[in-house]
């Protein structure tokens, strides 16, 4: 009897531990892992200290006359990384992207970033920014297994579209929950119906902080510049692009 008792205590004691551990992880993270989350300087300035992954983007946020914003507002921005950039725009031997699809139709391809409105670079790189300093810590369960219980939370972006983003608790051997954390981000497609969304997307470094905001980094492997590419790619073609106008 003594014995299994003392199984008993050393299993709760373990989970105690695992739980604790669990809560200190509110830091910053690449893929589960600690490092310094601080950066000395503004968010441009850390895309800009970052050209891999960040150079295009840092690009994009220029051209798209955010570079103040980007310098002294307080934002969390979710930040993709170029090879979605380059990966949306294409060429014309890229079945499905931009470039891809100008060219099909007989219209100029894109040739600089600079060749697309101003105003369109601002529109979807604002469904990355949302107002507010949140850290992983703020932000609600979420268990994509198990939405109805732990659904995560909506969030309007500058843009004024909106994501399901949620804090994943992980599990470790075998126990739910007790593991590292990291973020979930849906974009929703229809708000009026919030289950029609995009598939998760990881956030594979969390919690960065420059002086002005938080920085979340979207996992390398995610999609398209916009999430929806069609949203963007149609607004391409209406607009035309400033070197054929």
């Amino acid at each position: 009897m003594m014995i299994k008792n003392m199984k008993n205590l050393i299993i709760v004691c373990a989970c105690l531990l695992l739980a604790l551990n669990s809560c200190k992880r509110d830091g910053y993270y690449e893929d589960g892992g600690k490092a310094n989350p601080n950066f000395n300087g503004d968010m441009l300035a850390y895309l800009e200290s970052k050209p891999v992954p960040f150079d295009t983007i840092a690009q994009i946020v220029k051209l798209a006359g955010l570079e103040e914003t980007f310098r002294t507002s307080e934002f969390t921005f979710f930040a993709l990384d170029d090879d979605v950039i380059k990966r949306t725009i294409g060429d014309k031997n890229d079945v499905g992207s931009l470039n891809w699809q100008l060219f099909f139709v007989g219209k100029d391809t894109v040739k600089a970033l600079s060749d697309i409105n101003p105003l369109i670079w601002k529109k979807y790189l604002q469904r990355y920014m949302f107002t507010g300093v949140n850290r992983l810590k703020d932000y609600p369960q979420i268990d994509l297994g198990l939405q109805s219980l732990y659904p995560g939370g909506l969030y309007y972006s500058l843009s004024g579209t909106v994501c399901n983003i949620g804090a994943v608790y992980n599990d470790v051997n075998g126990v739910k929950y007790l593991g590292y954390r990291n973020l979930s981000l849906s974009y929703v497609y229809d708000l009026s119906n919030p289950d029609d969304k995009s598939n998760p997307i990881k956030i594979s470094s969390s919690d960065i902080k420059p002086k002005n905001g938080i920085v979340h980094t979207l996992s390398f492997s995610f999609g398209y510049f916009g999430f929806n590419p069609n949203d963007f790619m149609l607004e391409v073609y209406n607009s035309g692009l400033t070197t054929s106008n």
